[in-house]
């Protein structure tokens, strides 16, 4: 079976859709090495490397109007390539299908990740929320199967959207393997000092927006700046949001209390871009905190468990899904609620171990061989 798939985030994204497309296709190659993959992009790059796979191409634009104007290629251009290509399958990943693919004789199947600008509006520009309802509405419709990435997603389209729920099944991702695998005390060690991490930190993994909530965590440790003072790592980058994080902590004399690890020079290294140090940074961290407003998903909080690293998170959207009775949780805007449970990590270790072992039980539901195989039956039943 030869299947296709939209490869532009693979290649180009270096969070969220771009995770994403690189775990699912790394996942579906290593239990299902027998189908040919297709991926359609733009232009190459090292984010993700097909080299070593003997059943992996890329077909990229191949008129200069293309090249030169790539997101019209993935919008209408592909489709003949598409055509072209002898596909069984064609897997849009990231939320949407090409202009006239529903013409071609081939399968296809969309991942509809979230709906966010439709529970959050402001946090989007008007032209944004047209676009994405535009192409959402339009790739539900036309494909012959939907993959909702959480049973909030797949509720938001039926309530939101009308979707039929026949036609929309929930699969619920893994994450990149090498979180499972336990790190060396000689490796920490040398990502310790590669990113001047500190002694013991909690730990944020996220773009910082509005929606991801970074500022509450900044006013939980203010809270307790005088019981307890232990810094945030953040692996994420922002502007706006960024800048008030930074602000409050400097009013309260605690700027030295986040380490950006984005903003170091050794961010630029494939081993940061790739997050192939990330398991190591993890498996350091006292606790992940992934205080978001709202997630289709919430990928790093079963990077964490998967990690052995004990989880605090939001009580909203798909998080408990994610985590079950794994995480202890709070009302996203509850910096109080949080304080308390960031003490709580640092002073019962009774709990913390609670927490490893509930989380790692949790994390093989979410495992990558049930996650491939779930793919795979979606595409069987086309």
């Amino acid at each position: 079976m030869n299947i296709g798939y939209d490869g532009k985030r693979a290649f180009q994204n270096k969070t969220g859709l771009g995770n994403y497309s690189r775990s699912l296709l790394s996942i579906l190659n290593r239990y299902f090495p027998q189908f040919q993959y297709t991926l359609f992009a733009p232009k190459k790059t090292n984010l993700f490397t097909i080299d070593s796979y003997h059943n992996f191409r890329t077909i990229e634009p191949q008129s200069f109007f293309y090249k030169k104007f790539p997101a019209l290629w993935r919008r209408i251009g592909i489709v003949k390539q598409i055509d072209q290509a002898h596909l069984a399958i064609y897997h849009g990943l990231s939320n949407e299908l090409p202009n006239g693919i529903e013409k071609l004789t081939i399968k296809t199947v969309v991942t509809i990740h979230d709906l966010i600008f439709e529970r959050f509006p402001k946090t989007y520009h008007l032209d944004e929320r047209y676009t994405h309802r535009w192409k959402i509405k339009r790739a539900c419709k036309i494909a012959d199967a939907v993959i909702a990435i959480s049973e909030q997603t797949k509720n938001d389209l039926i309530n939101l959207y009308k979707v039929s729920p026949q036609k929309i099944t929930v699969c619920y991702q893994s994450c990149n393997p090498i979180f499972e695998k336990t790190i060396s005390e000689i490796e920490k060690i040398t990502v310790k000092k590669k990113y001047q991490l500190p002694d013991q930190f909690f730990l944020f993994v996220s773009s910082i927006t509005a929606r991801k909530n970074l500022i509450v965590i900044c006013k939980a440790m203010i809270i307790l700046k005088d019981i307890i003072n232990i810094p945030l790592v953040i692996i994420g980058d922002g502007k706006i949001e960024k800048n008030e994080v930074k602000q409050l902590m400097k009013e309260n004399g605690m700027e030295q209390s986040l380490f950006f690890l984005n903003e170091l020079p050794v961010a630029k290294e494939d081993s940061f871009t790739t997050a192939a140090d990330f398991p190591a940074i993890y498996q350091q961290a006292l606790a992940l905190v992934y205080p978001s407003i709202f997630e289709g998903f919430g990928l790093p909080i079963l990077e964490a468990m998967w990690s052995g690293l004990p989880v605090i998170c939001s009580d909203s959207s798909s998080m408990p899904e994610v985590a079950e009775d794994a995480a202890l949780y709070f009302s996203p805007h509850d910096n109080n609620q949080l304080a308390k449970h960031l003490e709580s990590i640092v002073s019962d270790e009774k709990l913390v171990q609670i927490l490893k072992d509930k989380g790692r039980e949790q994390a093989k539901k979410f495992s990558t061989e049930n996650y491939a195989n779930q793919i795979i039956e979606v595409y069987k039943s086309l």
